[in-house]
């Protein structure tokens, strides 16, 4: 079985910084890609960003490019999310998630989408106060 943990959440003043990370652990498997998703109080899980494939291609949501990188060490399945000049809006609990590269079938090849990834972690909470 595979877990996923994040750490990094906090509460920090509009304008400052967060650094998210997430590292796999339990069965060994490669990830071909993860993410970061976000889910605020009554609204639906969103992306954030993702890093695909060897190239390490990223996807960013509009409404946080420009102010967040994501990054990873292919070898030891970790993913880091680098947030900067936040805001209040990006208060929510941010989950961490991998596609596993062993598993051959997925519904969908978009790595904007939940359906995409294979497993995910309990998430952190990110609280910005303004």
């Amino acid at each position: 079985q595979v877990q996923l943990v994040e750490s990094g959440g906090g509460l920090v003043q509009a304008g400052g910084s967060l650094r998210l990370s997430c590292a796999a652990s339990g069965r060994t498997f490669s990830a071909f890609a993860m993410g970061w998703f976000r889910q605020a109080p009554g609204k639906e899980r969103e992306f954030v960003a993702a890093i695909v494939g060897s190239s390490g291609t990223t996807l960013y949501t509009d409404s946080v490019k420009g102010r967040t990188t994501i990054s990873r060490d292919n070898g030891k399945n970790t993913v880091a999310l680098q947030m900067n000049s936040l805001k209040p809006e990006d208060t929510a609990v941010y989950y961490c998630a991998a596609r596993d590269a062993g598993i051959s079938y997925h519904t969908t090849y978009d790595a904007r989408l939940k359906e995409y990834y294979d497993y995910w972690g309990q998430g952190t909470q990110v609280t910005v106060s303004s």
